[in-house]
Formats: C-alpha cells, sequence, structure tokens
C-alpha cells in the first residue's frame, strides 16, 4: 500500500510546527509543510466563529487550495477553521488529526491529539502525558555523534539548560534568572559541570546577557543562533537536564533523552501548568531544580510514538 499524501498545517509558529510534523512524522508520513497566517478580522476570533475560513488567509500563507491530502496534521487555534473546511469540502476524505485542545468538540475531527493536563476524552481522543515532538532516541544519538567533538572540551557531568521566558502563564523575573545564573554557577565550581546553553526569544536580551555574565570565565556553550542547531545533540550529550518550567514542549521534549531533567520554575502559572508539572513529578519523571544534580531512573517519555501507532491503526493504514 502506498503512503498517504499528507500535510501539516499550522499558523508557522516553531512549537506548533514542532508538534504537528513530529506527530506525522512518527506515523511515517512525509508530511508537506503549509502556513494559514489568518488576517484580521479572523485572527481575533475564536474558530467556530469563522464564517469563511478561505476569505482570512493573510500574508504568509501558502497555498491550502485543492488537491487536498488524505491526512492533514494541525496544530494551534487558527488551523481550526480551515482544515474543517477541507474536511467538509472534501466529504471527509481528507482525514484531520488535531494536536492539542481544540477547545471545540473533538468529534468534529478525526482524532484529537491532547496533553493530560487539558483533561479531554472522547471516543476519538488520544491522551498523552505532555506535548507530542520530534525528539526520538535515534535523532539524540545522531546529532549526538555528529556535535560530539564541538563539546569534548567540556568537563562532566555536563548539564543542559533550556530557558524560555515571559508567556501568557509566567514571568522570568530578574529574581528567578539570578537565582538560575548562581545555582548554575554553582554547579561549576562546586560540582565542575560543563554547561550546553540554549534560550529562546522569550529570554530577552537583558536576561541572556546576564547569564552570560555571571557564567563568563566558567565551562559553559552558548548556542549564538547561528549554524546548525545543536539542540538535539545537548540533549544526546548531557549527563543531566535543567530547563525551565514555562513550556511544555521544552520540558517533553527533554523527557525523551531518560536524562535526569529538573524544571527550574518561573513566577506564575496557571491550573493546567500546575497539573502537568504535578503530574510529571507523582509519575517520578522531572524533580525540581534546587541548584543541586540528582540521579533517578524512568521509562523515557514515548508518548509520541505510542499515540501515533494507535493514530495509524484507527485510520487504517
Amino acid at each position: 500500500m502506498s503512503l498517504p499524501t499528507s500535510w501539516v498545517l499550522t499558523d508557522g509558529t516553531v512549537g506548533m510546527v514542532n508538534q504537528a510534523q513530529g506527530f506525522a512524522e512518527a506515523m511515517g508520513l512525509k508530511p508537506e509543510l503549509r502556513t494559514f497566517r489568518a488576517r484580521a478580522p479572523w485572527r481575533y476570533l475564536a474558530p467556530q466563529f469563522w464564517l469563511m475560513p478561505h476569505w482570512a488567509a493573510g500574508p504568509g500563507s501558502g497555498d491550502i487550495g485543492p488537491p487536498w491530502p488524505d491526512i492533514i496534521v494541525a496544530c494551534g487555534s487558527k488551523s481550526i477553521a480551515p482544515v474543517l473546511r477541507i474536511r467538509r469540502k472534501s466529504a471527509g476524505r481528507t482525514r484531520v488529526i488535531y494536536v492539542q485542545d481544540p477547545t471545540i468538540d473533538p468529534a468534529r475531527f478525526d482524532l484529537v491529539v491532547a496533553p493530560m493536563h487539558d483533561r479531554l476524552s472522547g471516543p476519538n481522543v488520544l491522551v498523552v502525558r505532555g506535548a507530542v515532538n520530534r525528539v526520538t532516541p535515534q535523532r539524540l544519538a545522531a546529532d549526538a555523534a555528529k556535535f560530539a567533538a564541538r563539546f569534548d572540551h567540556l568537563p562532566r557531568p555536563r548539564v543542559t539548560v533550556t530557558i524560555g521566558g515571559d508567556s501568557g502563564a509566567y514571568r522570568l523575573t530578574e529574581a528567578v534568572i539570578d537565582k538560575l545564573c548562581e545555582d548554575l554557577a554553582t554547579l561549576c565550581r562546586r560540582d565542575g559541570a560543563g554547561l550546553m546553553i540554549t534560550t529562546s526569544r522569550r529570554t530577552g536580551a537583558a536576561n541572556e546577557a546576564k547569564l552570560r555574565a555571571k557564567l563568563a570565565g566558567l565551562p559553559a556553550y552558548f548556542w549564538d543562533g547561528t549554524g546548525d542547531n545543536p539542540y538535539y545533540a545537548f540533549l544526546g550529550l548531557a549527563d543531566f537536564i535543567v530547563t525551565t518550567g514555562d513550556s511544555v514542549n521544552m520540558v517533553s521534549e527533554a523527557l525523551v533523552s531518560g536524562k535526569p531533567v529538573h524544571v527550574a520554575h518561573l513566577e506564575g502559572g496557571t491550573a493546567k501548568f500546575r497539573r502537568f508539572h504535578d503530574d510529571l513529578e507523582r509519575e517520578g519523571l522531572t524533580r525540581p531544580f534546587k541548584g543541586v544534580l540528582e540521579t533517578w531512573v524512568y521509562r523515557p517519555l514515548d508518548d509520541t510514538q505510542r499515540a501515533a501507532a494507535e493514530a495509524r491503526r484507527r485510520l487504517g493504514f
């Protein structure tokens, strides 16, 4: 049987693309990446209020016209109205998988893949513990081998540090970044650790500058955003991982590695984020970062692969 044709449809946001593409790849698909960016007023409206989604495409959108694929994996609220229209126009021939909680009736999709902390259920809902992603043990091993020489100078234990920042739920305050800098510097001085650090756009220039200044002269490698991204290598080469708790994606990706994952909590949070972190701690997957490296063993998170296998079974390929 030939492989179904497929799209990944998102608004182009990196986190959305990674989740949808990761799930499509785990299903064994070779998806085309399609982008839909809504223009005003649609981008401000919930998807159920989009009367004519084909008119809503704004600058940066790609071609989402026919011929439509056999399967679309979508992520992000702005993709909902377009994929539902395609599903309707194709008379159901195009099967739609939505990743995350769509906040509308999941029965309107063929499958919904939702994280456990969203508390979504239904006969066509596949529940995962975090965010589905592109991280696999094979990808980590390949990139670890590719980048190994670049980090040979770093002492062990090697600690990968992934830092997010301000969001709708969290704030990376001055007090938080100061404490994180102090704790990371202590790992180097007290434990002889080497650090592999990556930040995000949400970290902010001032916070990144503070990190670099406070860790100057210590064995810490900062990825500057140029050249090949060593993110997967960071996860594969680490002995320990410290990640800020503002991103379900970052925590979920770290847990695929099987390495001890310490979560540095920022100020703020929501009930859903608290459920997410409480569930992981209760299962023995993560521990809070308190400036000390702890060792424990857990089964690496394989929810993306597990849910993808079930999706293939249900869709019959």
